[in-house]
């Protein structure tokens, strides 16, 4: 699969193209013990989060949305749950894309309802107005400029109890629900986000996470800034979420070896990390990291390109740990990819 034409980025490469993971090392079973999380997945909500509640959850939107297609949509964008899988290669659902997924958009292929609909299953994908309003980047959809302008698909058929995911993505945007049919994966697999502002400007609409971090930061001593900072770059695109193997060292300084204060920090990046999301994903995500380990067993690393200003620090910074990968990058503008599994010993 190549990269959509449009929307054009200048700057942005094709975040996967085509799923390319070995599917071992993408979720790959690791050790670690487990630790209760020191803040419930409740309690790392974002304070700003918006109460409203969908009507409908996402599935139940999805399924509607499946029932009403034509034969000739199906034929267009609903494809087997295991498409393109392959030895090494892994299945074109679990791609991270930079445009419409199939290079279909979804104002040549859906119905005025059926965009309607497309929009409301995004918004139940999310944490209310806020939740949205940063995920779609105020309505912008980013380089894409409109929802039409995005792509959706449905990988199986969302009905009884067969499995299914259905995939959204645009200029850098790729989410996706699954129905939740245990897989031990967050989201039902890899995550892309970004938006074309610095990541250090409030234009970003992600700049609160990056605030978040430059926090922890800030609370660090010397030593543990040695820690902390790696030289070169943790990479971007597919390679950059694998997974490490349980006895390799994870980069950056680990949050075991931080105060109960500075811990307090790390535990406000997560709650923003996760504030854009639908509470059924943040509680997915927290059950992980705590059956995993908890937050203990992550790591924070900062990376900084030579030549860097002072005032825009950091080109990437990094939560790691096992089965969990959270790549941010800031500079020239935010891009992020996001991996979180089941770790198994």
């Amino acid at each position: 699969m190549t990269e959509p034409k449009e929307p054009n980025c200048p700057e942005c490469q094709d975040p996967a193209g085509s799923p390319t993971l070995d599917r071992r090392n993408f979720i790959r079973v690791v050790g670690g013990s487990v630790a209760a999380l020191a803040t419930s997945s409740r309690g790392l909500r974002a304070a700003d989060e918006s109460p409203e509640k969908p009507a409908k959850p996402a599935e139940a939107l999805i399924q509607e949305l499946f029932t009403g297609l034509s034969d000739e949509q199906k034929q267009s964008i609903v494809l087997p749950f295991d498409h393109g899988a392959g030895q090494n290669k892994m299945p074109t659902r679990l791609g991270m894309y930079n445009g419409p997924v199939l290079n279909k958009k979804i104002g040549g292929i859906y119905t005025k309802a059926q965009q309607e609909l497309i929009d409301k299953i995004v918004r139940s994908m999310t944490a209310g107005e806020d939740g949205y309003k940063r995920i779609s980047r105020n309505g912008t959809w980013d380089g894409s400029g409109a929802l039409e302008n995005c792509g959706c698909a449905f990988f199986g058929a969302p009905k009884g109890e067969e499995k299914y995911a259905w995939l959204f993505s645009g200029h850098h945007l790729t989410i996706r629900a699954d129905g939740d049919f245990m897989d031990g994966a967050a989201w039902g697999g890899p995550m892309y986000y970004g938006h074309s502002p610095n990541g250090y400007s409030d234009n970003n609409i992600f700049y609160f996470q990056t605030k978040s971090v430059l926090e922890v930061f800030a609370a660090l001593d010397g030593k543990q800034r040695d820690k902390a900072i790696m030289a070169g770059s943790p990479g971007e695109q597919a390679p950059s979420v694998k997974f490490r193997k349980a006895d390799e060292a994870k980069p950056g300084i680990a949050a075991q070896d931080l105060s109960a204060d500075q811990r307090k920090l790390v535990e406000q990046v997560m709650r923003n990390l996760l504030a854009p999301y639908r509470k059924e994903d943040a509680d997915e995500v927290m059950a992980i990291l705590k059956k995993n380990g908890g937050l203990e067993k992550l790591h924070l690393a900062f990376y900084r390109d030579q030549g860097a200003a002072e005032n825009e620090r950091w080109h990437f910074w990094r939560l790691e740990g096992p089965g969990f990968v959270w790549n941010y990058r800031v500079l020239p503008h935010v891009h992020c990819y996001v991996n979180i599994a089941t770790a198994m010993g």
